[in-house]
């Protein structure tokens, strides 16, 4: 492997060699919560204080030492591990996708049709897929990232540059997209409120930034594959490592059969699913009949546990691993044992996520730090950009997009339409700025999963590796995107049906 080619790759080998150096992740998120705790007693001596931007409210810096505090902590420690959003999803996920694989079914599939694939498409595809995976929401983050290591362990390439490249597209690259997803109709509903502060005849629709979310998707695409191949593979070199065991799909009797058996089923399951959404009154749909948002949406993460379920037992059934509903649960049990180490860290980083937000400091470092920015007196896109480096920091303070939105709209919305700019294009710098960060901050709760499937391949592994990885893509994209900004402004290209900067 080639450690000196250029600055850029010594300071990766810089950050990976500060960064394992760091404590064990659990170890580091429990002195984090600890941190917390005494950044929130230290703030309430004090008396600090921030208005919520959205509601008006006066918000106090609540101590965690502090009877209210020590209450909080006591009763919530076990609430806040089993509510952390993202386990039951990565979990039930691993269920399914975790038979698949156990059975031989995955194996057998890479083996068949995708490492028949031109080799040169393949990188390029990974993160093309992880883009588009938003449509299935987090679920693309646990799903996509392990398939393209998988991938790029058969075809002879390292399984962490193919981890990496899923992750980059489905984590960094996920506010764009081909389609209207989730996301477009939540942020533009936050954006229509925060416009209602000075024009409540104003309104930002879910398609308002469509035409630049399409473009997105094929330049971030070339990037990240050229980022894979340029930077990221060249550093890690050769993978020689054995722990991930060879499948015997291909020594299982049957196994052509059963891979037909299990597309079969799998496409019947996916006609039922197409034909009840598509039924007049369908539950699938939202009341007034529309896809985004709806219960399909909001369900794809049991629909797709469902399917890979279905075509797991389809395919050991007919190459005889699975003889009865034993050998099912006994599948998904070792695919759960793999998520071992994912389990006990999500217990240390859901306490430092519940501590941070409960003592609201989180809301103070955003308001205070929009205070700064809008202080700096930046004019044109001096400001868009400075707005966009803020958006981007901020995001290793709070990771959920909505929850951001929702503070900075109220703000910045308003702040940038008496600048006479339109707020579907305030939104777009929101936009690229948060998701372009989120594979770097390690209160992305998703890092943890993406380590625990490191180590599957490298045992060495750790936050120092995985930042070495994600930190060209992170800086990659964002670099990109504000380029196409740039582009689309002084071109004069519409950001969406009718959309420009200006209003």
């Amino acid at each position: 492997m080639e450690k000196k080619g250029g600055f850029f790759q010594r300071f990766l080998d810089t950050v990976e060699r500060v960064g394992n150096r760091l404590p064990d992740p659990f170890i580091l998120f429990v002195m984090l919560a600890v941190l917390m705790i005494i950044l929130s007693w230290i703030f309430s001596l004090f008396n600090a204080s921030v208005v919520h931007p959205g509601t008006g409210e006066e918000l106090p810096i609540q101590s965690l030492v502090s009877a209210d505090g020590l209450q909080f902590i006591l009763t919530t420690m076990l609430e806040n591990f089993t509510g952390f959003a993202p386990l039951g999803l990565v979990l039930a996920m691993m269920l399914g996708i975790g038979l698949a694989e156990k059975v031989g079914l995955l194996d057998y599939a890479v083996r068949k049709t995708i490492l028949k694939s031109p080799p040169a498409l393949i990188t390029y595809t990974v993160v093309f897929v992880g883009i588009l995976g938003n449509l299935a929401s987090d679920a693309a983050v646990v799903l996509i990232p392990p398939l393209a290591a998988f991938v790029f362990y058969k075809i002879d390439r390292h399984p962490l540059a193919g981890l990496a490249a899923g992750f980059a597209g489905a984590g960094a690259g996920f506010t764009a997209n081909l389609f209207i997803a989730g996301t477009d109709v939540l942020l533009s509903g936050i954006s229509t409120e925060a416009a209602a502060i000075l024009d409540d005849t104003m309104v930002v629709t879910p398609v308002d930034n469509w035409f630049f979310n399409i473009v997105s998707v094929f330049v971030l695409t070339i990037v990240g594959g050229l980022v894979t191949t340029r930077f990221i593979e060249p550093r890690l070199g050769k993978y020689t490592g054995d722990a991930v065991e060879e499948a015997d799909s291909d020594d299982l009797p049957n196994a052509k059969k059963g891979f037909i058996n299990a597309a079969v089923a799998g496409t019947i399951y996916l006609g039922i699913i197409a034909i009840v959404l598509f039924l007049p009154n369908s539950p699938l749909r939202s009341e007034d009949g529309k896809i985004v948002p709806s219960p399909f949406l909001d369900g794809i993460v049991p629909i797709l546990l469902i399917f890979f379920i279905i075509i797991g037992v389809a395919f050991g059934m007919t190459v005889g691993k699975i003889k009865s509903g034993k050998d099912v649960s006994h599948y998904m049990s070792e695919s759960i044992k793999d998520m071992s180490t994912y389990i006990v860290m999500v217990f240390a980083i859901a306490q430092f996520i519940a501590y941070f937000n409960w003592s609201n400091l989180g809301i103070w470092l955003a308001v205070n730090g929009s205070e700064f920015l809008t202080n700096i007196n930046f004019t044109g896109m001096g400001l868009i950009v400075g707005y966009i480096l803020f958006t981007a920091l901020l995001n290793f303070l709070i990771t959920s997009g909505s929850a951001k939105w929702a503070i900075e709209a109220p703000i910045f919305i308003p702040m940038f339409m008496q600048l006479g700019y339109h707020p579907a294009f305030t939104q777009v710098a929101y936009r690229v700025a948060d998701s372009s960060t989120n594979i770097l901050t390690p209160l992305f709760p998703y890092m943890v999963i993406i380590l625990s499937f490191m180590k599957r391949y490298d045992k060495k592994a750790n936050i120092g590796t995985y930042m070495s990885l994600m930190l060209p893509y992170s800086i990659a994209f964002l670099v990109t995107w504000i380029i196409l900004i740039f582009i689309f402004y002084f071109g004069g290209i519409p950001f969406g049906p009718g959309i420009t900067p200006h209003l």
